[in-house]
């Protein structure tokens, strides 16, 4: 029932982000193209670290710019910063993947 939810989660963020990159004039259409790659990247990335359940999923946040991928937030351990730059890694489309996640209490990056 929880992975259920969490999916159900997921699938609003993504709805919101798609209709909000809709409300965002660009000129050229390349440019429409990458913000939804962006979006798709920070989807899938999402959707992978909720299917994890040794992460602390709502702690994560993933932000996607022309392919960057930036982690930050809270983890519990440097496995698990580890695995999910992993995860990160495993999607495709990824250009590069910015590390900003920490862990409580040991001010480690």
């Amino acid at each position: 029932m929880a992975q259920l939810s969490n999916h159900f989660i997921v699938f609003l963020l993504s709805a919101q982000l798609v209709f909000f990159a809709g409300c965002i004039a660009t000129p050229k259409q390349a440019g429409t193209n990458e913000q939804f790659n962006d979006i798709v990247i920070t989807t899938k990335i999402h959707e992978a670290i909720l299917d994890e359940p040794s992460l602390r999923a709502f702690d994560i946040n993933v932000r996607t710019s022309k392919g960057v991928v930036e982690l930050s937030g809270l983890v519990n351990s440097r496995d698990d910063m580890n695995k999910t730059i992993s995860i990160a890694r495993s999607v495709n489309g990824i250009k590069f993947i910015k590390n900003d996640m920490r862990i409580p209490g040991t001010g480690d990056y």
